[in-house]
């Protein structure tokens, strides 16, 4: 299930690294016994979606949105009732329209766009590795890490596959820093082969990790 969450236009500029403060406001909305935060995320937010963008920072337009899904239904009503009691986000901003979606019927082969970059990390003695698609185990990590998040919600694992779309000309690495620690990331569309619940677990979950600060969201 998801939310489209439509926003007005801010009164004061919007930072560029502002995915601190979406996810502020999305565990305000999870309210206070959130049981979501420092666990593994089974759900995935966008970044904002039709912003206004000049050399100082962002603005919201008339059609600014952004979406959050999960797995767990009571997760997405738990946020849809924090909303109307707290509509308020940052900068001035506030929620003036929320829509749901419900999880669409997914084939056993879907491409998907990214509405954030996938990040995925891996250790490597006593440093951390950011794994991008220039890497050869990106397809394998980015994989492994799915199975995970289906084994956490009980579902098999079994015959699920993601991997980079080969025929995308122009996939990209991209830096984001959020809240002083810098990501390297990865942007270019993604194939998913597996059933149709597993497909439909990944739209809504995302993927890689740190999906609960905006990494990973599938379009």
């Amino acid at each position: 299930m998801r939310l489209y969450i439509c926003l007005s236009r801010n009164n004061e500029l919007i930072p560029f690294n502002y995915q601190h403060l979406l996810t502020g406001v999305i565990h305000k909305w999870i309210g206070n016994n959130n049981n979501e935060h420092g666990k593994k995320s089974l759900y995935s937010f966008s970044w904002l979606k039709n912003t206004e963008t000049s050399r100082m920072g962002i603005n919201l337009s008339q059609d600014s949105y952004f979406f959050f899904s999960s797995y767990d239904e009571e997760l997405v009503k738990k946020v849809a009732r924090g909303i109307l009691a707290d509509p308020s986000t940052f900068c001035g901003s506030r929620v003036i329209d929320v829509q749901i979606k419900s999880t669409p019927i997914f084939s056993r082969n879907e491409k998907f766009i990214l509405d954030s970059p996938i990040l995925i990390k891996k250790r490597e003695g006593d440093r951390v590795k950011h794994v991008t698609f220039n890497d050869e185990d990106f397809n394998f990590l980015l994989t492994e890490n799915l199975k995970t998040k289906l084994g956490l919600a009980g579902l098999s694992s079994e015959n699920i596959r993601v991997k980079l779309d080969e025929e995308y000309t122009f996939p990209t690495t991209k830096l984001v820093d959020y809240k002083g620690v810098k990501n390297k990331t990865t942007l270019a569309p993604v194939l998913i082969n597996g059933s149709p619940e597993q497909i439909a677990f990944a739209w809504e979950v995302g993927l890689g990790h740190s999906t609960g600060i905006g990494f990973g969201a599938l379009k």
